[in-house]
């Protein structure tokens, strides 16, 4: 709220309505804040992104922070062929290796290859995900976690269509596993250039 310039509305969208209410509690002095309650895949396809995109001066900030897998690739590629949404994704890798990139692929549940599909927008992160080489089991060999981040970074900007996509920041637990991968896509260099100088900061204070 103290953003300068600030934004204008804020939208807050969870599926937990324990979380949502308290949202509303900690956002009911403030006159520019709707909390929703339900799936973000839509409520910001039908509340919030027309709402933003009917006003052709809108410019928005969308952070993405999923509980796993559980993203649509639509909403990603929506904002980004706006050309005036910017997003923050944090890109769940591991829910991704735990449940739909095993060293096994035909062992995987097909709702949890359908997920990875629906979050990923097609079904080429299989070619992605495996190395064409056989391991001494005859299984195909797995990539590691920043093929797989390097090729979703591609696929936001010759996909989704947002002109600047930084290399993401791996997010680490306290065992120093990768989590997450946070993504950042703008339509514009000045994003950029501002989320690069705070990416290395981190990355600086990690090392």
């Amino acid at each position: 709220m103290t953003t300068r310039p600030p934004f204008t509305h804020y939208f807050l969208i969870d599926l937990d309505s324990a979380k949502t209410d308290h949202l509303r509690e900690l956002t009911k002095e403030f006159g520019n804040v709707t909390v929703f309650d339900g799936d973000c895949n839509q409520v910001l396809m039908a509340e919030v992104f027309p709402r933003l995109l009917a006003d052709k001066f809108c410019r928005a900030l969308c952070i993405l922070d999923p509980y796993g897998l559980h993203l649509n690739w639509n909403v990603i590629k929506t904002a980004g062929q706006s050309g005036r949404i910017e997003i923050f994704l944090n890109f769940p890798v591991a829910d991704i290796n735990r449940n739909a990139l095993w060293n096994q692929p035909d062992k995987v549940k097909l709702d949890q290859a359908a997920r990875l599909t629906a979050f990923w927008g097609d079904e080429t992160w299989r070619t992605v995900a495996y190395d064409t080489k056989m391991d001494l089991f005859g299984h195909p060999t797995k990539t590691d976690n920043d093929t797989i981040a390097e090729a979703f970074r591609k696929r936001l900007v010759d996909v989704a269509g947002f002109k600047y996509v930084p290399q993401p920041i791996p997010m680490r637990n306290r065992s120093n596993a990768v989590v997450y991968y946070l993504f950042f896509g703008s339509p514009n260099a000045t994003g950029e250039r501002i989320v690069k100088h705070i990416f290395k900061k981190y990355k600086d204070r990690r090392s």
